[in-house]
Parts: structure tokens; C-alpha cells; sequence
């Protein structure tokens, strides 16, 4: 019998995704979608100019991505810090063919998401209030055989990982953020960093890895703007100012 290919539907109904949570101070987004700017120019290697593929989901493994696999299939999934990330990463894994669900997270243990927290701490950004920990959800793509490549290939591949703007795409929806000076994109602790350096550096991106290898930053203008050109336009459900090139970025 021939088997049916895999064809990443049924998709998850819109509504039943979390709504995005509002950001402090967010200025109202202006009607329709975000267009990019005019006069900006196309990066060879960017998100609006390289195909999508499953093979993008590497930019999750190199940040915060986990890697599972079952018998001649594979999935990934990764844990994110806020509604509209779902959104955006649903959208993004669907359009890549990858069948994908969502589910609230309820251990609210420390994880890389509360660094954020901490390490405005340490630099005085104190409060008298308690802060409740922000809501996590993890989103994972059902396992398929169309990440058969990628599971196979890694970790050996990320060696030689190219880091395209597909792929970063990827990395910021699920775990970037704007740093003072600069923008942060979160790691997985319990990786050896020094070949995700490697990529970036490859990248045109080079930066630091933060002392706890939490988080990997990209400061200069240069190296900033180039980022924003990788990643591309802003999805809409994105705060701007949590995307590369926003106000706050």
C-alpha cells in the first residue's frame, strides 16, 4: 500500500492558539501587516530571499531547540516566553510542511527564559514588587520523516553549520531578544557553545556568549543591521520592539 505523504495539515485553528500578550509600553502597531522598509535592500542570504525548508529547524537546535527521535522519524520542539512566539513559530513550521502542536508548560522552574530576569537584576534593574513568572509554552512538531536529514546530520552537522536567514528567522521567534547595546539570542545551557560561535561568526554575527551560556550577543551596528536584513520582515505578530531592527532592538 502507498503510504500518503506528509503534508503538515490539519493546521491548528487559529483561535485556539494563546493570544498574544500585550508588552509594557508597546505603542499601537499601525493597520495591516508590517511592510518592509523602503530603500532597504534584499540580503542574498536572507529570510525574504531563501526558500523555506524543514532544514531550517536548525536554528532552533542551535538555540534553545531540542531534537527528539522514534523509530525513522524525528521531531522539535522548544520552550518560548510568550504567546505571540507561538504564533509566529506555528505559522513558520506549518508553511515548512511540519504538522505542529502547542502546550502550556507548567513547571515554571528557572530555564533560560528567567535569565532575562536575573541578569536585569545584576545590572539594577530592581523592583519592590513580585514579578509572576511569565506564562512558557512549548511548541513541538508532530514526528515526521521530513526531519530525517536534520536528525541524522546532527549534532555532527553543526560543525559546519550555516546559519542562513531562514534559519535565524527561526532562532529569534523562539528565543531572541533586544539587549542594551545590542540583541540577545537565548541558548540551551547544557550545549557546548563553541560551534554556534563558530556559525555566527561565519555569519557576519560574531559576538560573546554570556558568562552562564545562556545567551549568545550581537553588538555594533553593523552586525546588528545585518541581522535585521537576515531575518527579514517583521511577522505581525511580533512586538516590534522585540524584533531586530524594532525600537527596542
Amino acid at each position: 500500500m502507498t503510504s500518503l505523504p506528509e503534508t503538515g495539515w490539519p493546521l491548528i485553528p487559529r483561535e485556539t492558539l494563546p493570544p498574544p500578550i500585550p508588552v509594557a509600553g508597546r505603542r499601537s502597531a499601525q493597520r495591516g501587516a508590517p511592510g518592509r522598509p523602503a530603500g532597504r535592500q534584499l540580503s542574498m542570504f536572507g529570510a525574504e530571499t531563501t526558500e523555506a525548508s524543514p532544514a531550517d529547524l536548525a536554528g532552533l537546535l542551535a538555540g534553545p531547540g531540542q531534537l527528539g527521535r522514534m523509530g525513522g522519524t524525528a521531531r522539535v520542539s522548544v520552550v518560548v516566553d510568550a504567546a505571540w512566539r507561538v504564533h509566529v513559530l506555528v505559522a513558520e513550521l506549518v508553511a515548512r510542511g511540519l504538522a505542529t502542536t502547542w502546550a502550556p508548560v507548567e513547571d515554571q522552574d528557572q530555564d533560560p527564559i528567567d535569565a532575562v530576569r536575573d541578569e536585569r537584576s545584576a545590572e539594577g534593574e530592581t523592583s519592590d514588587t513580585p514579578e509572576e513568572p511569565p506564562p512558557r509554552f512549548e511548541v513541538r512538531t508532530a514526528y515526521s520523516r521530513r526531519l530525517n536529514a536534520l536528525a541524522t546530520a546532527w549534532p555532527a552537522a553543526a560543525a559546519q553549520l550555516f546559519l542562513s536567514g531562514p534559519r535565524l528567522r527561526l532562532w529569534v521567534a523562539a528565543a531572541g531578544h533586544p539587549h542594551p547595546g545590542g540583541y540577545r539570542l537565548g541558548l540551551d545551557p547544557g550545549k557546548d557553545p563553541v560551534e554556534v560561535d563558530a556559525a555566527l561568526v561565519r555569519a557576519g554575527l560574531a559576538g560573546r556568549v554570556t558568562e552562564d551560556r545562556r545567551a549568545y550577543v550581537i553588538a555594533g551596528r553593523r552586525r546588528l543591521t545585518r541581522l535585521t536584513e537576515l531575518v527579514g520582515i517583521r511577522p505581525e505578530a511580533a512586538p516590534s520592539e522585540l524584533w531586530p531592527g524594532g525600537a527596542g532592538a
